[in-house]
């Protein structure tokens, strides 16, 4: 389920305060820092953002 698009402008990596690039129609469903230092990716469960460091994948 797609991240609305109104959300996407406002909300900002935790970490580095970057902007998020929006993923939530691949698989898994997640909003990636755009950051090059940073490049988190947060999960997206059931349209819902889960913007927690702890829960974000590091970039490979």
């Amino acid at each position: 389920m797609p991240v609305e698009a109104s959300l996407i402008e406002i909300l900002a990596c935790p970490a580095c305060h970057a902007p998020l690039a929006d993923r939530s129609a691949a698989d898994p469903a997640e909003l990636v820092c755009t950051s090059g230092d940073c490049g988190l990716a947060y999960p997206v469960r059931d349209g819902i953002p889960v913007l927690l460091v702890d829960e974000a994948r590091r970039p490979a």
